[in-house]
């Protein structure tokens, strides 16, 4: 179990929910690690200023999964499925 079990309605939205979270913390990641300030990632990224604040503020609300990899496309940061069972 984790944070995002405990507040979601049904195990597809905590799943998306985690998905989210990590496409989310790589992306802030990389935009570390290229020593970029908020300025850059949104020249770099072609995207407004307030929505690379509440990207690297952890706004998780307002990203949805396809926007999330959309700007991770543009990073070099993809996702990967993982079949477990």
């Amino acid at each position: 179990m984790n944070v995002w079990d405990d507040i979601s309605d049904t195990i597809e939205e905590a799943e998306n929910l985690k998905v989210r979270a990590k496409f989310m913390r790589a992306i802030r990641d990389e935009i570390k690690s290229r020593g970029w300030q908020q300025s850059d990632a949104v020249a770099n990224l072609g995207l407004t200023q307030p929505r690379v604040s509440a990207l690297m503020n952890g706004k998780i609300s307002q990203f949805r999964l396809d926007a999330l990899v959309n700007i991770g496309a543009k990073l070099g940061v993809h996702a990967e499925v993982v079949r477990r069972g």
